[in-house]
């Protein structure tokens, strides 16, 4: 059974970092592309980074620059790390298991202004 879980959310003033953990149970991350993706109060869900297999990255063009995703093969986890947050990116944020039915619960971003 897979399954994924968050971490790291919270409440952060404009301007400041945040670090996201997904760890993974019953799948193997390094072999498969994960993704971040978030979603708003009565918005639909969006892109924010992913990873492949191979390590290559992509990022929305509204956190270029200020997200970097990473993965750690030897804890099963990926990570998300935003800098210079803004009001804008208060969400819930999601991993998920790119090509699958596999996300994780979420967890709260806020950013106040």
């Amino acid at each position: 059974q897979v399954q994924l879980v968050e971490s790291g959310g919270g409440s952060v003033q404009a301007g400041g970092s945040l670090r996201l953990s997904c760890a993974a149970s019953g799948i193997i991350l390094s072999i498969n592309g994960m993704g971040w993706y978030r979603q708003a109060p009565g918005k639909q869900r969006e892109f924010v980074a992913y990873i492949t297999g191979g390590g290559s990255t992509d990022y929305a063009d509204s956190v270029e620059g200020r997200a970097t995703i990473s993965r750690d093969n030897a804890k099963n986890s990926v990570h998300l790390r935003m800098d210079s947050l803004k009001p804008e990116d208060t969400a819930v944020y999601y991993c998920h298991v790119l090509g699958t039915i596999h996300w994780g619960q979420g967890t709260q971003v806020t950013v106040s202004s």
